[in-house]
Parts: C-alpha cells; sequence; structure tokens
C-alpha cells in the first residue's frame, strides 16, 4: 500500500529501465528487455536450485520416503491432495465420504488446499499423490520467493541484488523452511505478493493526486484482489487471515503518517475495496458457509493459543533447521514445523537498524510498526520466556473472545515479520546501491552477514515402509468394491494414520471410517481431531498397543456386527507385517470368523 506515495530516489528502477528511456530505439528497448528476462530467469532458477536442495530428501521415490520431522501430516496432506484431485473425476463434493464413513469429512473445515489438489490432479492421478506433495514441498518454496522478488523489483521498483535478498528471506526465511515440514497450506504463499500488488494499485488509482481516481483501473484492481483473495481461500485460509491483519494494521499506520494520502484516497479506496470484497463473497460465500455450518462443519477454535504462543526467546535464537541453529532451540517451541520466531538476534539488530538509517518514510514505519505489532501477537495471551510462564498478559488476550481468531495459532503470527523485515531490508539495500559513500558496499555486506545463519539445511527425510501389495496390487478390489468401505486394523487414527496411506494409493478410491480429520466431535459439536473410536476398533487398538488377545463372547460379536453396519464395511483387512498380527488376526477370527488370505493380507467380509 505503501508503493502509493511518490516513490523516492533511493527507491529507483532497475538499472537497465534507467538506461534505455521511451525514445530509444525499439530494438534497444527490447535488448534491455531481454537482458532484464535473462536475469530474472537466472533469479528464478537459483530459487528453484535451492528449494530443490532443501527438499532433495523425498527423491528419487517419493513414496518411500517421508519428512522425518513430521510424517503423520504428510501422510493426511498426501490423502487431501489424492482426494482433490478427484475432482477430474467429478467429484466436485465439498463433504467427503472417504474418510470417518459414514458421517464423512467436510473439506472446507479441513487444510485440504484444495486449489493445489485440484491444480495437480494429473500428476496425482498419474504419479501419485506422494508424487504431487514433494513437488509443492518445495514448489511453495521458490514460488513464494519469486512472487516477491517480482514485487521487489516491479511495483517497489527494487535493484535485483535487493529484490534478491529480500524474496530469499521471504521463501527461504526460518519460519518458511519449517512449516515445510508438511505443512502445504502454509507454505503456498506465491498468492500474497499478489494481493499486496492489487491493494497498492488500486491505492495508487484511488488517489486524486496521481492523476485520479482512475475507475477503470479501480475496478480492474477490485475484480482481481477479489479473485486472488477467492484462490488463496482454497490454497490456505490461515495464510489470507494473517495477510489482511498485517495490511489492516499497515493501512491504518500509513494513514497516520501520511494523513493527506488517507484523505484523498479513502474513499474511492473505500469504495474499490466493497466491490472486490462482494465479488470475492460471491465466489467463496457458500464454501465458508459450509465450513462453518455445513455438514461436519466446525465453527469453533481448535488449537489452544496458550499452547501455540511463541517464547520472548526465541526471537533472538537461530533455528535448528539452519546450518548454524543448535538443538537446544527446539525447546522454545511446539515442534519442529513452527520454528516461526526463530530470526536470531543479528537479523533482528539489522532489521531495526535499517529502519533507523531509512529514516520516517511512511512505508518503512508501516513495515516497522506491523512487525512489532505481528510480532507481540506472536507471543499469546500469556508472556513465556524461556520456556517459563510468566502470568504477563500478552496483546493477544485482547483478541481471546474474537470469533475465528480465538482459534488462531499466535506463534504463526510470526511468519509475516518475515516479509515485512525483508521489504525494510530490501529498501536499505536498495539506497545503499544508489549511493557514492561507503553504504554502497557496508549495508548490503552487513545484510549479507545477518542472512548468513539463516541459511538453511536440507530437511530430514527418512524411509517408510511400502503400501502392502494387497493395495498396490489390486487386490482390494475381491473384497470392497470402488465407494464402499474397507476397514484397516487397527483403524487409522490422528496419531497413527498410516492406513489412510492405503486408500491414497488407490486415489482414495473406497472409504474408510475413523481417521485423522478436524471434525464436530466434541462437546456440544466442539471441534476435535478425529472422532471417538466404536468398541470394536477401541478393542482392536487396545491389541495392536499391548499384543494381548482378549477374551471374546457373544456380546463383543453382536458389538463388532453393530460397528460393520455403522460403517456400512465392505471387508475388514489386516496385512500380515502389522505388529502383533497374530493377536489381531485370533481376534477379529473370534469377532468375524475365519479369514481369507489374499496376498499380504487377510480379510474378512462383513
Amino acid at each position: 500500500m505503501s508503493s502509493a506515495a511518490p516513490q523516492a530516489p533511493d527507491a529507483a528502477p532497475d538499472q537497465d529501465v534507467r538506461r534505455i528511456d521511451d525514445r530509444s530505439p525499439w530494438w534497444g528497448r527490447l535488448r534491455a528487455a531481454v537482458g532484464r528476462s535473462r536475469a530474472d530467469l537466472a533469479v528464478v532458477l537459483l530459487f528453484l536450485a535451492a528449494a530443490g536442495w532443501l527438499t532433495h530428501g523425498l527423491w528419487p521415490d517419493p513414496g518411500s520416503r517421508t519428512m522425518a520431522l513430521n510424517p503423520a501430516d504428510q501422510v493426511l496432506y498426501e490423502w487431501f491432495l489424492a482426494v482433490d484431485a478427484r475432482a477430474l473425476l467429478g467429484d466436485f463434493g465439498l463433504l467427503t465420504d472417504r474418510l470417518n464413513a459414514p458421517d464423512g469429512v467436510n473439506l472446507m473445515a479441513n487444510t485440504t488446499v484444495i486449489a493445489l489438489g485440484v491444480l495437480l490432479a494429473p500428476v496425482t492421478l498419474t504419479l501419485g499423490a506422494p508424487v504431487t506433495f514433494a513437488l509443492l514441498a518445495g514448489a511453495n518454496l521458490a514460488g513464494t520467493a519469486v512472487a516477491w522478488y517480482l514485487l521487489f523489483t516491479r511495483p517497489l521498483g527494487a535493484r535485483r541484488l535487493a529484490a534478491g535478498l529480500g524474496a530469499a528471506l521471504c521463501g527461504f526465511g526460518p519460519g518458511m523452511v519449517s512449516q515445510t515440514n508438511s505443512h502445504l497450506h502454509m507454505t503456498a504463499q506465491w498468492l500474497v505478493p499478489v494481493i499486496v500488488w492489487l491493494v497498492v494499485r488500486m491505492l495508487r488509482a484511488a488517489d486524486p493526486g496521481r492523476g485520479g481516481p482512475d475507475r477503470l483501473r479501480l475496478l480492474s484492481s477490485a475484480v482481481g484482489l477479489a479473485a486472488a483473495v477467492s484462490a488463496q481461500v482454497f490454497v490456505g485460509e490461515e495464510v489470507l487471515f494473517l495477510t489482511f491483519v498485517t495490511l489492516l494494521v499497515m493501512a491504518v499506520t500509513y494513514a497516520v503518517v501520511d494523513r493527506d494520502l488517507a484523505r484523498r484516497a479513502l474513499p474511492a479506496f473505500t469504495g474499490g475495496m466493497v466491490v472486490a470484497a462482494g465479488l470475492a463473497l460471491l465466489v467463496v460465500g457458500w464454501p465458508l458457509w459450509f465450513q462453518f455450518l455445513g455438514p461436519q462443519g466446525v465453527a469453533t477454535g481448535l488449537f489452544s493459543p496458550h499452547y501455540f504462543s511463541a517464547d520472548l526467546r526465541s526471537w533472538w535464537t537461530l533455528s535448528p533447521l539452519s546450518v548454524v541453529g543448535g538443538d537446544d532451540a527446539a525447546r522454545l517451541t511446539t515442534g519442529p514445523a513452527e520454528y516461526n520466531t526463530f530470526l536470531g538476534w543479528p537479523l533482528l539488530l539489522v532489521t531495526v537498524g535499517c529502519a533507523l538509517w531509512l529514516g520516517r518514510r511512511p512505508l518503512v514505519v508501516a513495515c516497522l510498526v506491523s512487525a512489532l505489532a505481528m510480532g507481540a501477537l506472536s507471543l499469546g495471551p500469556r508472556l513465556v520466556v524461556d520456556g517459563q510462564h510468566t502470568g504477563v498478559p500478552g496483546p493477544f488476550a485482547l483478541l481471546a473472545d474474537v470469533p475465528v481468531v480465538d482459534g488462531a495459532l499466535p506463534m504463526r503470527f510470526a511468519l509475516v515479520v518475515l516479509p515485512l523485515a525483508a521489504t525494510l531490508v530490501v529498501l536499505a539495500v536498495d539506497r545503499a546501491s544508489a549511493s557514492t559513500g561507503r553504504a554502497r558496499r557496508l549495508v548490503p555486506a552487513v545484510v549479507g552477514a545477518a542472512l548468513l545463519p539463516l541459511f538453511p539445511a536440507p530437511l530430514p527425510t527418512s524411509g517408510r515402509p511400502p503400501v502392502p501389495e494387497f493395495i498396490t496390487g489390486g487386490y482390494w478390489r475381491q473384497c470392497v468394491p470402488p465407494g464402499g468401505v474397507l476397514v484397516p486394523v487397527p483403524p487409522a487414527t490422528p496419531r497413527d494414520p498410516w492406513p489412510m496411506r492405503w486408500a491414497t494409493a488407490t486415489d482414495v478410491a473406497f472409504g474408510m471410517p475413523e481417521g485423522f480429520f478436524i471434525g464436530p466431535h466434541g462437546r456440544n459439536g466442539a471441534a476435535t481431531i478425529g472422532t471417538s473410536k466404536q468398541p470394536t476398533s477401541a478393542l482392536l487398538a487396545e491389541v495392536a498397543t499391548w499384543g494381548l488377545r482378549p477374551a471374546v463372547g457373544e456380546e463383543q460379536r453382536r458389538q463388532a456386527e453393530r460397528d460393520a453396519d455403522f460403517w456400512d464395511a465392505s471387508c475388514v483387512a489386516l496385512t500380515v507385517d502389522t505388529p502383533y498380527a497374530d493377536s489381531l488376526r485370533g481376534t477379529l477370527e473370534d469377532l468375524y470368523g475365519p479369514s481369507t488370505r489374499i496376498a499380504d493380507a487377510w480379510i474378512w467380509r462383513v
């Protein structure tokens, strides 16, 4: 938004643009354009190479590899991608019956990355969901970096060195690398710079001081913004929410700093935003209603903001996923997928230094205030320092009772500090590059030194067992029809979702009971992860845990029959390599009668 202000001399466009103006011969302008394209292509290839290097552990066989730090969520997202791909097979419903049979799962209430799944459905249907997951794990990092690079070089007019450093921080900063541990909905941020650009474009069009308001430009910006926001809803709503809050804080700050611009542009800008919101609601209004109020919808928060709060010390600690990070830092957060705040003291000092050196430019003030606000919100309702709960209230406590916000994960507000800090870095390096004094070399060197400790190491991966031949060989079709319900033993749970890989390997051709998902199965319809077990699945889970074969009587057999009817199950399957397989097989034969061996599984038709 701040780019609406007249461009400062130190925010000049690219060098090639300054050398070749519209009065140059057409071949000169073409040569300059080709030169810029080659340089930009080199940056894109560099980001792609970096993303590939970070995620190379998933290759060359993604089906046999997993994110070692968060394998359960990878199973979940591969299932999401497989069920999303069914749109190409004519399955367009937002409620799927392929999990949690018979009630199903609300896809909008889960982070199902629908837009990404549909976009890459041909890959999923031909090569498998693990390949799609591996592609997205790297592509989200590179795509986010490229999108910010284009925003920095085009609307902001920064030089390539400055833009490249800032874009690298946006795409490969500690929080982004950490979230790559199976949180595809959080790393798919490549639409955020597009949204920012469209808001800036709308503000420029609304400013009469720039020859406006330009109503045609206002309308086209509103339409584009509505399209980008609508798409982001189906990629990751949490990223959209964080973007909205950040832009709101920036807008208020900018209006306070530049009151003349606010007075001039506010009427037309507000009108454009109303049009954008109205158009977006036409697209996402019903899906959002379905998410909160539809079947298996969730209207309450799931995660405790007290648990998912950032430790104050984590801000000046280096991420364990960087090349110089320490393992002891892991105790300052909830897990390896949430190193959102670990920027390290060098970058914090350099960011503040850049802001002070740049002075009171509206964009600088807006970025600094927003970064401080988002960083403060990340600390949660009560301040935590070095693992100790102090009882001191944090700013997030003011939002504790606000619907939607009350279910947010405070520590993820820290993710937006990356692009805010990156913008300050870009402005500082770009200004230094335009100068002729010592700052020309000193500022880029200091910024580079601050970024160097954040250089990420390749993400840890490990092997995982293959999907049973009973599934991969298509033998499952002998006991369950397509669209029917197969009961794996033991059934999938949020803690142990591995049987969901069976369905994923078949492009979710059959359903399963229970499983790993978000649904309204708590008290009074409160949100939960997974659902309560039926008596038979609870019995089988106990056998799978301890290996002790229970006494089975007539009551247990009748209950097993009732549970199979409840699930509308066609078949129960137990693979031979399941832990305590003999005890489980004996229990199942007591419940359902003799088994039939097919490939590497025993089955019971129920």
